[in-house]
Order: structure tokens, then sequence, then C-alpha cells
């Protein structure tokens, strides 16, 4: 085995701020007036001192007392990025309980597990679009006693009496708590560091999700030792518009704001949310790959649609940034010439593109959830945004591998972050042990026990190496990797992210396990697709047409090819090329069960759902007919059907002597 050790910082917590009730009451002590969070609501921006802030935070505690709730019950919390949700999150905490925040997009039924597992008796949900899905699933969910609102539009005649407006619960609990505040002071007291604070659903890839049990102690050592490494104070903002189930937003938007006191800025939906990025202009940003190429995508499509001196300017500029930038970033040396170059190409493309995109605040922007395409990383780091990627679990807090300023690697997760160990197990698993590992899955010790080997180390299910200098390199999850019959390995995930680094690829699956060839199946981007089909004058009546016109075809095989010419040079994946591709007539989707909520692949589901397809593909067929189910949003079932066509895509001879 080999290992790695971050460089030791002190341990535990900031003396008497150990967990998150007290660290909110330190900032309302030592920052009062300072803004602590803000709510975009009918086109204003609404703001909440810490003060503020934590006044409400303790009349939502008095008053869910009231209703009933005691120590180490759940909570659940179902909506959008709203200020009352998150504050839901901390009341519950004052109280010794804990909150289970839930995928807002999730049908009724999906909700159901989580409900039940978790022995939910009170829920705070945003509007409702929420409350209906509750009351769908009640019946099913017998420990559900009471289902507080937020938002009370459309709820004035429903007369259940277990449905409480979240506002009068805040009017009688701020009465309560200003009658009786040692109420409070005693429940926050008995706190500890090692209270579970919040329980986190794993994304169920393979199987039912697990509730994740993450400690005060661990949240806020992951929190603090991020907030270090990146130099991070109150003077941040950040725009908070991941799903609050997602421990990447419980870190950065809750842990990490309660740690360092810095501004959380909810945007006023999520069709807003590239208008309210402008308008925050913030700091400190995170976002998962997918939401770097939607934006990648939408500036192709907006070039495309310039003039054509604006189209050779951003592409020769784009050259100087592609060969120069992410060194002046860096620091490094750059030739004068090349510096003059940039700091042009800077005020007449980079600068511009950065305000459209929200961007030309940012000090440090993450990426995480999924592995990012060495391509898309470099574009944006060559405009002069300092994305960085970092490497975690929800069992982690999201909190195992950082990159420091001026040591980026492109194919590297970074440096063990601190107090973090790595270790690389003989069969290639990532192992890591440190403050930030969960207590536990709840109510399934053998689940726990499994997962943290005798000398406490978690094994992550990814495999990966430790190179030369200790940056970690993932390959894709161990249960993924596998080989083609002729030995070669086959890392699916590596394939896929680099086709969806073209804009017109929104998902792409790979096969090849145990094959002689790869395969795969690609989502085109209907948006990207569609504004390229608009200007050639192509007309079109949906996904499913567009996806299966000629054209489009040869679009999507010219992008497979590229890639193949790139595997082609590294001798470690050159046998990966994919040899035969298909479109498929719809798009993946986390309602049809195809993608989790966090729009990971399902793959072994995929695998089984359309077997049909992959038969044909490796059978040497031209095409294939499928009919497929597909649930709507309202509930409703369908049927959608295409004859699809498959094609074979150029392959290359393995070229060897390239620079990584």
């Amino acid at each position: 085995m080999t290992a790695a050790t971050a460089d030791s910082t002190p341990d535990g917590v900031s003396a008497g701020l150990d967990t998150f009730p007290r660290l909110l009451l330190g900032h309302a002590r030592t920052r009062p007036g300072r803004p602590a969070i803000r709510e975009k609501d009918l086109g204003i921006w609404q703001s909440w001192t810490w003060a503020e802030a934590a006044r409400e935070v303790r009349g939502m505690a008095r008053g869910l007392a009231e209703l009933g709730f005691k120590r180490g019950d759940r909570l659940a919390i179902i909506g959008d990025n709203r200020p009352r949700l998150y504050w839901a999150m901390c009341a519950t905490q004052m109280l010794g309980g804990i909150p289970v925040p839930m995928y807002q997009d999730a049908v009724a039924q999906e909700m159901t597990f989580v409900l039940q597992d978790a022995g939910i008796h009170i829920a705070i949900v945003e509007d409702q679009e929420q409350v209906d899905k509750l009351l769908e699933v009640k019946e099913q969910c017998p420990a559900l006693l009471h289902i507080v609102y937020d938002d009370p539009r459309g709820l004035r005649h429903y007369t259940e009496p277990f449905l409480h407006g979240l506002e009068e619960l805040l009017v009688v609990g701020k009465t309560l708590d200003a009658n009786q505040p040692d109420f409070l002071a005693q429940e926050i007291a008995r706190g500890r560091p090692d209270d579970v604070a919040i329980m986190l659903y794993t994304s169920g890839t393979t199987g039912k999700p697990k509730g994740v049990c993450q400690t005060h102690g661990a949240l806020i050592a992951a929190a603090e030792g991020g907030c270090g490494f990146d130099a991070l104070t109150d003077k941040e903002d950040i725009l908070s518009y991941l799903p609050m189930a997602w421990v990447g937003d419980n870190l950065f938007s809750y842990a990490q704001a309660l740690v360092a006191g810095f501004t959380v800025n909810c945007p006023e939906s999520s069709e807003t949310v590239l208008t309210d990025l402008r308008e925050i202009g913030p700091t400190f940003y995170f976002a998962p790959p997918r939401v770097f190429e939607n934006l990648l995508t939408q500036v192709m499509i907006r070039m495309e649609d310039a003039g054509a001196l604006k189209r050779k300017l951003f592409h020769y500029f784009m050259a100087v940034a592609k060969r120069c930038g992410a060194d002046v970033l860096d620091g490094k040396p750059v030739a004068m010439q090349d510096r003059l170059m940039y700091a042009l190409g800077n005020l007449l493309v980079y600068g511009p593109l950065k305000n459209v995109l929200g961007m030309s605040r940012i000090r440090v922007a993450y990426t995480a959830g999924a592995a990012i395409g060495p391509d898309l990383f470099r574009f944006y780091r060559s405009i002069g945004i300092n994305l960085k990627q970092l490497y975690g679990q929800t069992e982690t807090c999201a909190y195992v591998c950082l990159q420091p300023d001026g040591q980026i690697k492109l194919d590297s997760v970074g440096l063990p972050a601190p107090r973090v160990e790595i270790k690389i197990a003989a069969n290639g698993e990532i192992l890591v042990r440190g403050p930030m590992l969960l207590k536990e899955y709840y109510q399934r010790p053998d689940a726990t026990a499994e997962s943290i080997n005798a000398e406490g180390y978690f094994m992550t299910g990814d495999a990966g190496f430790l190179d030369d200098e200790g940056h970690l390199k993932i390959i894709d999850r161990a249960k993924d990797v596998g080989k083609l019959d002729n030995g070669a390995v086959f890392a699916p995930n590596y394939i896929e992210n680099k086709l969806k680094f073209f804009s017109y690829i929104k998902e792409a699956v790979a096969f090849g396990h145990g094959r002689a060839m790869v395969c795969a199946f690609i989502n085109i981007d209907m948006g990207a697709v569609g504004n390229w089909a608009e200007r050639r004058g192509m007309p079109y009546a949906g996904y499913n047409d567009l996806a299966g016109k000629p054209e489009v075809y040869a679009l999507i095989q010219e992008c497979i090819e590229q890639v193949n010419g790139d595997l082609a040079h590294d001798a470690m994946v050159a046998d990966t090329q994919i040899h035969r591709f298909l479109i498929l007539h719809k798009e993946l989707d986390p309602d049809d069960d195809e993608l989790t909520r966090t729009r990971k692949v399902r793959r072994g589901f995929v695998a089984e759902k359309y077997a049909v397809l992959i038969d044909a593909l490796y059978g040497g067929k031209t095409s294939q007919f499928i009919e497929t189910e597909v649930k709507f949003e309202d509930g409703r079932k369908g049927k959608v059907s295409a004859d699809l066509v498959i094609r074979d895509a150029k392959t290359f001879p393995a070229i060897t002597g390239r620079a990584a």
C-alpha cells in the first residue's frame, strides 16, 4: 500500500464554538449587523443580519418544541434554498434533533422511503407543491404528525389540522422564547460535538439510499479545514442554489458559512440562477461539473450566433488563453508577448465573458460530485477563473482532497486536505481517515461496519493512485472499472467525461467490460443541438425527431471520433476507443430512475433497461426498434418509441510518446 498524510493542523474546534447553534449565536454577538443571508423575492434582495437570523432560529426552535419536537427526533426539510429552510436546520439542532434535507424535485413516492426510514414526525416544506407530495403519501407514513409550510400561496383552503404555517409557528415561538429564554439556553448547552448534526441520504446508485449521520464535530472540522486552506473570511459572498439534500451544499452554504461568518445568497428560483449569479458576483463559488458544462454550452451557442468579427476575436484570444492563461493565473513565468496578448484578451474577451457568467469577482471556485474533463477544467482556468477540484463523499463531509493554489493538475483532485490521511489499498481502492468521517449509517450497523475497516479507514469505493508529488488521481468507481476481453483497462467514466466536454453531448454511457470493444449511448443537449439545427434551417418536432436526424448523427460522430483520436495518444486507454454508438430517443431522467437526483447515471439500471440496444450494438445491427415507458412530472405514465440508428465510428492506431 502507498499512503499520504496532509500537514497537521491543531486538533479540535474553536473553543466553545463546537456546535452549529453555538456558532450562530457567536456570530450574532461578534458581528450582529453584518448580513448573514439574503434572498431574492419578487426581484428584490431581502437581507437578514446575524442578529436577526439568530432571533428567527430561536423562534423557530421554540415553536418546534411546542409542536412536540424533542432531542433525537428527525425533521424533514424539503424545498429550494430558502433562508427559513436553512434556519430550520439550525433550529432543529438547537433542540438536539437531526435535520434530514430531502431532494425537492423528488416525486412523492421517492420521498416515502426516506420519510419511513428516518421516522420523520415533523416536516418543514417550502410551498404548496411539497405539501401536496406529502399529503399524497401521508397514509404510508403514519409517523408523520405535522407538516409546516413556509409559502402559504395556494394553501388557503387546506383544512387539515396537521398543516401549520411557518409564520404562525414563528410568532408563537418568539413569544415563548421571550418569556422563557432559559429553555433554549439549556437545550443548546446540552449539545455536544459528537451529536449527530444532520442526516444526508446517499444517492442510491446501486440500492436503497442510506442515511449518513454526520456530527457537528465532523462537519465543523471539514469546514474549518477548507476555510483555512483557501483563506475564506467573513467577507465572502456565495450563491446557494444546489439541493440542500446534497452534502456539497451542506458544507459550503451551511457549515463553512457558520464557521467563517460569510454571507449566503439564495436565488429567486432555479430559472433565475444565472441572473442572480451576475447580480451577486460571488467571491466563492461551488458547482458540480454539470453546471460548468452547461455554462460553457451556453457560451458556445452565443458565440455561434455572434457576428464573424466577434467569432474570430473569440477563437483567436481563446487560443492565447489556452497557451498561457493557466500559467498567468498561477503566477508562473510567461513570455512578455503572450502576457501582453493575454492582457488584451482579458480586456476584449475574458473579462466580458466572466461578467456574463457572473464570475468577475470569484477568488476561489470549486467543482466536485463527479470527475470533470481536463479540457473543461482548462477552459475556465485559462480565462482567469480560479477553478479547482475537491474530492469527497457524503460520508466524508465532501472533504478528502483539495487543490492548493499554484499546484493545480488537470488530471488530479489535489492533495490530502488538512488532517486527512489517504491510503491506496492493494486492489487500487482509495481509503481515507480523518475527523470528517461519518458517525454511522442510520440504523445500519452492518453497512457502517462494512464501510470502515479495522484501522478506521473509510473505503470510498473509488479507484485511484497517488502520484510522485502526493496528488490523488481518480480512475473511476472501483466497481465500474473493468477490462475488455483483451485485458485492456476499461474506465467508462473517463471516456464519458471526454464526450461530455462537447456542448452537443449532454450525457453518455459507455459499455465494454468483458467485451471486444467499447460502445456508447449518447444523449444530445437539446439546447445546443437545437440551436445548431435552427441555424441550418433544419426543422424538428422535438427531442426524438432531432436526435434521429442523419445530420445530428454526423455531428455526434465527429465528436466521438475526436475523442477516439485523443484516446489513441494514451497507451493505457488507447484500446477503449468507441467503435459503435447510438443516440437515445429520450433523455436519461431521474424520474425514470435512470439518473440519481444528483444526476449520476444508474449504470446497472440503464444496462438492464436498454439491454436490447446493447445487444444490437454488439450484434452488428444497423438499427433497433425500442419502446420505453416514461413518467411525467404530474405522475402520469406514457410511452415513447423509435427506430434507433446505430453507427460505426472511426478508430485510430495507438500513438505512443505523447506528453501527459
